[in-house]
C-alpha cells in the first residue's frame, strides 16, 4: 500500500515561491495500475518523484508498507529505492552500453552482484520477457522508440521491484507502439503483481491500462476513483476537460428541440456495425451524433461521444437502457 498524506511541495524561485502540491492525498493498493493525469504544470512529476523522495516535500508525507519515506536515513533509503523503479520519456539508457550491459547495470548498483554470468542470465530472461533477447548486443541507437523503452522495462524491473513509476513514459512514441508498450505493462503487472502508477497528460493512456485514476489539477487532486467511473461521470472542470477535450465548447452541441445523451465506451467489444445504428434499426431511435472522439485498442471501443434526439415520447429514456444493456457502454442525459 503507498500513502500519500496531505503532501505539499513549494518551490523557491527567482520570481517567487511556487506551490506545485497542495494538501495531496491518495491511497494505492498492492498490485494496483494507478494513473495520475493532469496538463502540462499540473504538479504531475513533482508528484511521482516525491514518491521515491527525488523531490522531498515540503509537508506532509508517503508512507510505502507502512515505512514513511521522508524519515528513512540516505542508506536506508538508497536500500528502499531498490524496490521503488522508474522509467522516463526519454529512456535514459546508457547509449556506450549494449542492451544487455543496460539490463545487467542496476544489479551491479544494487549490491545484488552475484557473478556476471548470473547477471546476464538475469538479464536474458528479462529482455526475453519484453521481447528483445534477440537484441542482447545490439546498442540503444540501433532500436526504435519502443524498443529502447522495452529495454528501460527490462531494465526498471531487474531487482524485482514491487513498484514501478512511469513517468511519461509513452509520450515520445506513436500511437501503435504506445498500446504495445502499455499491453507489455499490463502484461508484466498481471504476472508479477507490481504496483504500477502511471504519469500522464493523455487520457486515452489512463482509459487503456489503469484501473484507478487521480486528476491533478494546479496541484491539486480535482477527482479519484476507479477510472470507468471519473471517465463516465467526470465533476470537476478538470476531469472534464480531460474527458471532453474541447471543455467549455461542448456547450455549443447543444440543438434546440433535442435532449442530449453523452455515450462513454469504457472497453466495449468493437463490431462490425455500430452500437448506434443498431439502435435505430432494432428500436427504431432516430440519433443525431453531434461529437464523437472514439478509438478501438485491443478490439474494444474507448472515448466518447453525444447524440442528440429529438423531444417527445420516451425514445431517451429507451435509447439510454438500450445502450446500458451492452457490455463496456454507460449512457446518461446531460444538460448544457
Amino acid at each position: 500500500m503507498i500513502e500519500i498524506k496531505n503532501l505539499s511541495k513549494t518551490f523557491h524561485t527567482a520570481e517567487g515561491e511556487v506551490q506545485a502540491l497542495k494538501n495531496v492525498s491518495l491511497s494505492i493498493a498492492d498490485g494496483d495500475i494507478f494513473g495520475i493525469i493532469g496538463m502540462s504544470g499540473a504538479g504531475k512529476s513533482t508528484l511521482v518523484r516525491t514518491i521515491n523522495m527525488l523531490e522531498r516535500p515540503t509537508a506532509g508525507s508517503v508512507v510505502i508498507d507502512g515505512v514513511d519515506m521522508g524519515a528513512l536515513s540516505d542508506r536506508e533509503l538508497r536500500q528502499k529505492r531498490r524496490e521503488i523503479t522508474m522509467i522516463f520519456q526519454g529512456f535514459n539508457l546508457l547509449m556506450q552500453k549494449t542492451c544487455l550491459e543496460n539490463v545487467c547495470f542496476p544489479l551491479k548498483l544494487s549490491g545484488l552482484r552475484g557473478e556476471k554470468k548470473w547477471r546476464e542470465q538475469r538479464a536474458l530472461e528479462l529482455l526475453d520477457i519484453v521481447g528483445l533477447k534477440d537484441k542482447a548486443k545490439a546498442y540503444p541507437a540501433q532500436l526504435s522508440g519502443g524498443q529502447q523503452q522495452r529495454v528501460a522495462i527490462a531494465r526498471a524491473l531487474a531487482t524485482n521491484p514491487k513498484v514501478l513509476l512511469c513517468d511519461e513514459a509513452t509520450s515520445a512514441l506513436d500511437p501503435t507502439t504506445t498500446s504495445s508498450i502499455l499491453e507489455l505493462i499490463r502484461s508484466i503487472n498481471e504476472k508479477t503483481g507490481i504496483t504500477v502508477i502511471i504519469i500522464t497528460h493523455q487520457m486515452s493512456v489512463v482509459e487503456s491500462v489503469c484501473r484507478h485514476v487521480a486528476i491533478l489539477d494546479g496541484g491539486v487532486i480535482a477527482e479519484q476513483g476507479a477510472v470507468g467511473e471519473v471517465f463516465a461521470h467526470p465533476k470537476s472542470a478538470a476531469a472534464k476537460r480531460l474527458v471532453f477535450p474541447e471543455g467549455e465548447a461542448m456547450t455549443g452541441y447543444a440543438v434546440p428541440g433535442e435532449r442530449t445523451i453523452r455515450v462513454v465506451f469504457n472497453g466495449s467489444e468493437a463490431t462490425s456495425t455500430p452500437l448506434i445504428a443498431h439502435m435505430a434499426v432494432e428500436m427504431g431511435i432516430e440519433a443525431n451524433i453531434a461529437y464523437a472522439s472514439t478509438r478501438t485498442i485491443d478490439g474494444r471501443e474507448y472515448g466518447s461521444m453525444l447524440l442528440g434526439i429529438r423531444v417527445g415520447g420516451d425514445a431517451v429514456e429507451r435509447a439510454i437502457a438500450y445502450m446500458n444493456a451492452a457490455e463496456g457502454v454507460l449512457a446518461e442525459e446531460v444538460e448544457f
